[in-house]
């Protein structure tokens, strides 16, 4: 298992940004990767509260880690802290124990600027199975789309 910490810049407030990690229609939207979809099969954005999404690749080649092209994760919210943190416990769904366990996922946001917000991912206890690269590429693909996002909603 390894960590990753992935940092980005949002030009919106901190309280645009946790709005936007705390819905999931928002999340539907913005943490998917490039060359993927989503859908939220629960979200109940609150500490304790239980999330179910799924991944699905666009590329008929592309193997998922739950079914033939897609990755479904579960969790719960660990700690939700208005405008400045939320702490995620996830797997994934899978027979493969080599991407089994939980994994922590805390995203802390901190006022930058005039009225942006810096946010920074740590992804803790990442199967080895999971490439380092593909998790950081990933990380920041969904950093930039949830910079987009929120900009656009804000301006």
């Amino acid at each position: 298992m390894y960590t990753t910490r992935v940092s980005g810049h949002v030009e919106a407030p901190r309280a645009a940004v946790y709005r936007a990690l705390t819905s999931g229609e928002a999340i539907a939207r913005w943490r998917v990767p490039d060359g993927m979809t989503a859908e939220v099969h629960a979200f109940d954005a609150r500490e304790g509260g239980r999330f179910r999404v799924s991944l699905t690749y666009e590329a008929p080649d592309a193997a998922g880690k739950s079914a033939a092209h897609t990755d479904t994760y579960h969790g719960h919210f660990a700690r939700l802290a208005p405008d400045e943190q939320v702490v995620e416990v996830l797997e994934f769904e899978t027979s493969d124990p080599a991407l089994g366990g939980a994994m922590t996922l805390t995203t802390t946001l901190t006022d930058a600027g005039a009225g942006g917000t810096d946010v920074v991912v740590l992804h803790e206890g990442i199967p080895d199975a999971v490439p380092a690269a593909d998790n950081e590429t990933g990380t920041r693909m969904a950093l930039e789309k949830l910079a987009r996002f929120v900009e656009a909603d804000t301006s």
